[in-house]
């Protein structure tokens, strides 16, 4: 098993969005016409179709939405978008004529742009778990429209047994990273291409503020950085231990990577998580404005942070569960601890400077 892929072009054709919007209003029955004026209401009860639109790395358990099917009588159309960013495109290019009922997947890198143009709506959200979730709520999002379903730490991440072959000691920070000894050796997924690439800018920028994290691009880039397109050519075709034979042992991913490393009889990880790189990703569910069947999202949300889907999602996501009442795999217990001090950025300011950010990113590492 492998780290899920997040990867995916961050925007879209509006012509395209457009073809989407008008097939989408078709699957669902409609759009924001359908729907009551009530923030969360609809004229119909919760039954028929719900339609969940998400990532392309959306994936649980075989049988659980099934399960879910037949305990509620809802039936789940799943509509997939890229990653987190172009999710969130795509939500906002066609939020008067939505795409479907209720989106998993928006990040906290991109929680609040869905939220200032009033994407998502509140709903009555009843699991249990709903309390933890509370604790990852996004910064202003007072009347609670997204709720947390899992998190993870975006870090750098080494290939252990090629450090130890080389016999090289292996970097452990970002400073370290720009030492001569690893010149050539750093692959990171394109922050305006990839989710977990941004998290990556945006941990450069909470390390060494607005004032430094461009310099420290620079001499990452002038120690022979390279870029890929997403996390899958990152982690699949350049990093040495992703199985294509990659010439480059550090590279872009997720705390949760190494226990599926093991290899086969063996006994431990062949990867490390840098837990001194890391970004928290956290990810939301939410109903869309103008749903058709706003109680079937609803209740879908209570699905997710149900006790069978939040200890799924380590397993079939690789993410962390936000439910305090699941328990951890006990290799991820072992072989994926989280970050203790994981870098930030304010919601508020990640909303005003993003694409400020990727643009001055761009010019400095893409030229």
């Amino acid at each position: 098993m492998t780290p899920r892929t997040r990867t995916g072009a961050r925007t879209l054709a509006l012509a395209g969005a457009a073809a989407l919007a008008l097939s989408a209003c078709s699957a669902v029955g409609g759009g924001a016409d359908d729907a009551s004026d009530e923030p969360g209401g609809s004229a119909g009860a919760a039954v028929g179709t719900v339609t969940l639109v998400t990532h392309e790395s959306f994936a649980l358990s075989e049988g659980l939405l099934e399960q879910f099917e037949e305990e509620s009588g809802l039936t789940v159309e799943v509509v997939q978008q890229a990653d987190a960013g172009a999710l969130a495109n795509q939500l906002v290019l066609t939020k008067d004529a939505p795409l479907g009922d209720v989106v998993y997947g928006l990040d906290n890198t991109f929680a609040t742009r869905a939220l200032d143009e009033g994407v998502v709506v509140p709903a009555d959200v009843t699991a249990p778990a709903a309390e933890d979730a509370a604790a990852y709520a996004v910064e202003g999002d007072d009347e609670g429209a997204l709720t947390a379903v899992d998190y993870s730490d975006v870090c750098m991440n080494v290939d252990t047994t090629w450090f130890a072959a080389h016999g090289i000691p292996e970097p452990t920070t970002l400073e370290s990273l720009l030492d001569p000894a690893y010149r050539d050796l750093v692959v990171v997924p394109d922050p305006v291409t990839s989710s977990p690439g941004l998290a990556f800018l945006l941990a450069t920028v909470g390390a060494f503020g607005e004032d430094g994290w461009t310099g420290y691009w620079e001499r990452l880039r002038d120690n022979g950085l390279k870029v890929a397109d997403g996390w899958s050519e990152a982690y699949y075709t350049d990093f040495t231990a992703g199985g294509g034979d990659g010439p480059r042992p550090v590279v872009l991913s997720y705390a949760s990577s190494p226990p599926f490393t093991v290899p086969e009889g063996g006994t431990e990880p062949t990867t490390r998580a840098l837990l001194d790189t890391c970004f928290r990703q956290v990810e939301y569910a939410g109903v869309l404005a103008g749903a058709a069947n706003p109680e079937g999202a609803a209740q879908l949300i209570d699905f997710l942070l149900s006790d069978e889907v939040q200890a799924d999602l380590p397993t079939s996501m690789y993410v962390y569960p936000v439910s305090s009442a699941v328990e951890l795999p006990e290799e991820w217990t072992r072989w994926a601890p989280l970050a203790e001090d994981p870098f930030e950025v304010p919601a508020a300011d990640i909303d005003a400077h993003r694409e400020e950010w990727l643009t001055q990113w761009s010019d400095t590492v893409v030229g």
